[in-house]
C-alpha cells in the first residue's frame, strides 16, 4: 500500500470541493436559521407555535432535523478539511485500506472503504 496514493492534484482537487461545500453548508444553515444560533432558532420556532401547536409539531421536527443534519454535515466536511494536509487521509480508518479517488471525490468527508462502510451500515439496519 503506497503512503502517498493521492496525487497532489487529486488532493488540491478534494480541498477545493470541501471548501466550496463548507461555504455552501455555511450559508445554507445561515439562511436557514435566519443568522440565529442553533438554540436561538429552536426558542423561535417553538415561539410561533401559540394556538395551533400539535398541527405545527411535525414541522418543528422537520426544521430542526434539517438543522441538525447541516450542522453535522457542516463538522464532518470541517474536519476533514482540517485531514487533507495528513499523510493518512484517503485511508480507511477501520481496515487501513486505500480509499478509492473516485469515492473520495464524491465524499470527500469519508473515513471508510465501501467495504467497511457496507459493514456498518449492515450493523446498524439490523442486518447481519
Amino acid at each position: 500500500m503506497s503512503t502517498h496514493h493521492l496525487t497532489p492534484g487529486q488532493r488540491a482537487l478534494i480541498k477545493a470541493q470541501l471548501e466550496l461545500r463548507l461555504h455552501q453548508l455555511d450559508r445554507q444553515l445561515g439562511l436557514h436559521q435566519e443568522g440565529a444560533s442553533r438554540v436561538e432558532h429552536a426558542r423561535e420556532v417553538l415561539q410561533q407555535d401559540g394556538d395551533d401547536a400539535p398541527q405545527r409539531a411535525a414541522d418543528r421536527e422537520v426544521d430542526l432535523a434539517l438543522t441538525d443534519q447541516l450542522t453535522q454535515e457542516l463538522g464532518a466536511t470541517s474536519r476533514a478539511l482540517t485531514r487533507i494536509a495528513d499523510e493518512d487521509f484517503g485511508v480507511c480508518s477501520a481496515c487501513s485500506a486505500e480509499i478509492p479517488f473516485d469515492r473520495l471525490k464524491v465524499e470527500p468527508q469519508t473515513m471508510l472503504c465501501v467495504a467497511c462502510a457496507t459493514k456498518l451500515e449492515s450493523k446498524t439496519s439490523g442486518r447481519h
